[in-house]
């Protein structure tokens, strides 16, 4: 099965016109003059790099307190897990595992999936490479919906301040969680998808 670099063809990211490869190791578009290669350099590092980094923001963004509710002068801070164990003793339960799966598991979930395409392409894994295309566009789409939380926290900080009655604090969790999401939005941009499909030409 040929492709586009088999044959020799480049892609501008910027202009998306096709440009036949030379022997320039600096080539630039012939229409736009932005800088082309044939694959993304170093995209796997860039990748490994940024997940690795997720996942240490990772255990902070779950350990700390993403933010504080203040009733008349009290209050406690909450993790997203206090809140969520909170949230299921006030029966709660759609809202809990709404929660818990914004909150939690769709950032170990993009988390996950970033490794299994990054160990995909540079080790033989049974995975047909029509799912791991699948499995690239999932993450790259929750990517934008990840940081629903830290809107949420951040308009609710913002608003409900009601002086000693009632008052909302963000803590240092958010921070986080946020870091934590703008990292596996990085990673799976730096990731090529196109590198799956280089391995099933090998």
């Amino acid at each position: 099965m040929e492709n586009a670099k088999s044959r020799r063809w480049m892609l501008c990211h910027h202009c998306h016109k096709l440009n036949e490869a030379n022997d320039d190791e600096h080539q630039r578009c012939c229409r736009c003059r932005a800088p082309i290669h044939m694959r993304q350099p170093h995209s796997l590092e860039y990748t490994w790099a940024l997940t690795i980094a997720a996942i240490i923001a990772f255990i902070p963004a779950n350990v700390l307190p993403i933010m504080t509710i203040s009733y008349f002068g009290s209050g406690s801070p909450n993790t997203v897990l206090s809140g969520i164990a909170t949230l299921i003793k006030l029966e709660m339960y759609p809202v809990a595992l709404i929660v818990f799966i914004a909150s939690f598991m769709v950032p170990l979930g993009k988390i996950a999936g970033l490794i299994i395409l990054m160990l995909s392409v540079q080790r033989p894994l049974n995975i047909d490479p029509k799912q791991r295309i699948l499995l690239y566009r999932l993450v790259d789409f929750l990517g934008k919906w990840s940081m629903l939380d830290v809107f949420v926290v951040a308009i609710m900080a913002a608003v409900v301040q009601l002086g000693f009655i009632s008052e909302i604090i963000a803590g240092p969790g958010a921070t986080a969680f946020a870091i934590m999401v703008i990292l596996t939005m990085f990673a799976a941009h730096t990731f090529d998808p196109r590198l799956i499909w280089d391995k099933e030409q090998q």
